[in-house]
């Protein structure tokens, strides 16, 4: 790999196979001149920059980023399985290598763990990510003499879930957490119903609504649907129409958007199968459309 540019003695530019990579590493910057070959021995972890992401930003963040606690959390990551989630976020790594530091920091100075907002909600809506930021804790404390704190899980849960919206910045997952709740509560309201947030079908309302700020945040709302389609599902369940309709305008007071068609359709069918009482655990009894079997849905 050739260097591009130097950023600061542990971060540089290069150029790989064609494409530009942020490299870090503790020296690998030490007086290297742009069109010198990077030392691979003292590489910590290549970056890719996502399209349109710019590299000099980025590279500002690692900056501030000691090489070694990078190489922890991305060792870390593949001995619990994550590897590939590392692979593909390269944002989800530096956010967790920059939380770690700051808690750290903060162990070693004496001050109290941060508090984190909506805990017993992020444990219940967040059931696989809260596992994983606990296999992280526990594998990252094995490394690092039980230095950090038990409510560290929930922040790193917390990284992950956020990982979705391509971003360091926690504030979007906080306010998807809490539109969440607003929903359940929306159809409980409406139904007259008290939801099992650890059911099935809840489950996957929960994970369709998570697809659904991610589409939001990316401009890419479902479109495709032909209007028959729409039509009949809208009309098939007509008053889990109407209680979506509700969602649609929540969703959209609190996002600054305005949903299709197609998505108030798919709430409609979510809202169908989570208060479909008299078969709640069989959710065949509601059919499950092309569409959202294909998204995982």
């Amino acid at each position: 790999m050739e260097i591009l540019r130097v950023f600061n003695n542990n971060v540089v530019l290069a150029k790989d196979r064609g494409r530009e990579v942020i490299l870090t590493g503790r020296g690998l910057g030490f007086k290297a001149k742009p069109g010198m070959t990077v030392d691979d021995a003292k590489v910590a972890r290549v970056f890719v920059p996502a399209q349109g992401r710019d590299p000099d930003h980025m590279a500002q963040l690692l900056g501030d980023i000691p090489p070694e606690i990078i190489r922890l959390i991305s060792e870390t990551m593949d001995e619990i399985g994550l590897s590939s989630e590392a692979a593909q976020s390269s944002t989800l790594v530096m956010a967790l290598a920059d939380h770690v530091c700051g808690a750290l920091r903060r162990a070693k100075n004496g001050i109290p763990p941060v508090p984190y907002p909506l805990n017993s909600e992020i444990r219940s809506l967040y059931k696989r990510e809260y596992q994983q930021g606990c296999a992280l804790l526990a594998a990252l404390n094995r490394r690092l003499d039980d230095a950090l704190d038990p409510s560290e899980s929930v922040a790193f849960a917390l990284h992950f879930v956020n990982a979705g919206f391509s971003t360091g910045d926690l504030s979007p997952t906080y306010m998807m957490t809490g539109v969440i709740q607003q929903l359940l509560a929306v159809i409980e309201s409406t139904y007259n119903i008290k939801l099992d947030e650890h059911s099935v079908n809840v489950g996957r309302f929960i994970t369709h609504l998570r697809y659904l700020f991610v589409r939001i945040h990316q401009h890419e709302q479902l479109s495709r649907e032909p209007e028959a389609i729409v039509s009949s599902i809208m009309s098939s369940y007509a008053k889990a129409s109407k209680c979506a309709r509700l969602i649609a305008s929540l969703i959209e007071l609190r996002l600054d958007t305005t949903l299709t068609e197609d998505e108030v359709a798919y709430l409609t069918l979510h809202v169908a199968r989570v208060t479909d009482q008299t078969n709640q655990n069989r959710s065949s009894d509601i059919p499950d459309h092309p569409q959202l079997a294909h998204m995982g849905q």
